[in-house]
Order: structure tokens, then sequence, then C-alpha cells
């Protein structure tokens, strides 16, 4: 696969799997526009534009594509990786607003980020590639992590949609649960104690394994799904392969 020359649009671009995404695009010759809250992994120069934002915040990522369109011309892969875990605790110690809060970054920072990406194609044209990151427990429930379980779930449902609805326009849409890797995400469920999250013990002894994927891993395996042609027809709703199998 040449992937020289091509532009990913990669959100939560700053730390964890966004992080390790942009620099190995980079790497392989990707132009990038890269979005967070913080600052970008990569910093700005001729293949790469970023900007500070919250995903939650629609005025700013239309900037960014209209900025991405004056620069680079189109989009060929958008990666909605941006996204939090907590609250974690059993739903009926779970405040209404951190419910609320959660759902607005990992639903509706995918819905903002999703329709951007589809009315830049509508204007540029197709095809492209949109990827959601999802996760295991969009389909399959965790004590705890309602929240959590609930927004992927959310976000498999909405990719499958978007991709029956955007598909005259050669838009391919995937739900990508990455695996576990070992980031800062990691690092917040292995602090929970018991009570809060029942299985923890199951990170715990993951890390004193390190059966854990690389993100060099996952950045080769989405560029394989996103560009090699005989991934074309993998389905939406789509698991990579674990780097070391558990």
């Amino acid at each position: 696969m040449d992937v020289n020359g091509r532009t990913a649009l990669i959100t939560g671009a700053s730390r964890g799997i966004g992080a390790g995404l942009a620099h190995a695009f980079h790497a392989q010759g990707m132009n990038l526009v890269l979005c967070a809250r913080g600052a970008a992994a990569v910093p700005d120069g001729d293949r790469v534009l970023s900007a500070r934002f919250d995903i939650t915040e629609e005025a700013p990522m239309t900037e960014l594509v209209a900025a991405a369109e004056a620069r680079f011309g189109r989009i060929d892969l958008w990666i909605n990786n941006a996204g939090v875990l907590e609250p974690i605790a059993p739903l009926r110690d779970v405040e209404p607003a951190a419910y609320q809060h959660h759902l607005q970054v990992n639903v509706m920072g995918v819905f903002l980020g999703t329709r951007a990406y589809v009315k830049h194609l509508r204007r540029v044209g197709g095809p492209g590639v949109l990827i959601n990151i999802s996760s295991g427990a969009a389909r399959n429930g965790y004590a705890g992590w309602s929240a959590y379980c609930a927004g992927k779930a959310a976000v498999d449902l909405m990719t499958e949609c978007v991709a029956l609805e955007e598909r005259d326009i050669g838009l391919r849409a995937h739900a990508v649960a990455p695996g576990v890797i070992d980031t800062h995400m990691q690092e917040l469920i292995r602090s929970c104690d018991r009570d809060t999250f029942p299985m923890v013990d199951k990170f715990l002894d993951m890390k004193a394994n390190n059966r854990f994927s690389t993100v060099e891993h996952v950045s080769r395996e989405m560029l394989k799904l996103a560009f090699d042609p005989s991934r074309a027809d993998d389905p939406v709703r789509t698991s990579l392969p674990l780097e070391k199998p558990l």
C-alpha cells in the first residue's frame, strides 16, 4: 500500500491511540489534520494542520475542515478517536450530569465528526473511509461501565446507519474495536477498586503479562482496513486482530 500524499483526519490526537496513529501515519508520508483539547502529537508543518478544541464543539470542527480543504483538497480517511471512559461506577451511583457529559463526548462528538466528514465528501466528491473507534464494550456489558458500553453501542449503530445512507458517494464506514493498548485509559482502569469495577483483575493481569497490542500494530491494521483493496468488503462492525492473543 502506498499512502504517501493521502490525507487523514484524527480526533483526540494528543495522546493514546490518536497520538500513535498520528506519528505512524506521518512516518508513512500522509498529510495529517489533527484535533484535540491538548497539543497535537505531531507539530504543525507542511503536511500537518492541527487545532485545539473540544470535540463537542461544532464550529471549530467546521473551521478545521475548511482549512484542510484549502490546504490538502480532500480527506481520504477520517478517524473519530476522541473519547472518555469515566464515569466508572454502578449506574445507581452515577450522577446524571456525569452520564450526560460522557454521552456528549462519546456519542455527540462522533456524530459531529461523522456529519462533518459526510458533508466534506459531498462537497469535494467521494470516495472516503470513516473509522469510528468502538470497543468490545459495545458488544458486551461490563459492571461499572454502563456509560461507556451504552456510548460505544450507539457508535456502532450510528456507523451502520451512515454506511447505508452514504453508500452512493463511496463512503466506507467502520466501527472498529482496536483491541487493548496500554494507554492512559488503561492506567485509569487499573486504578479502579473492585467495588467500582469488578473486572479490574483482568486488566491488572494483562499489565502483569504485557498482553497488549502496540499502537504501531493498530496503526498498520487501520491503514490496511482503509486502503488495502482486499479489505473493501470488511463488515461495518469489525475488530482488529490482537497482536498478542490472550
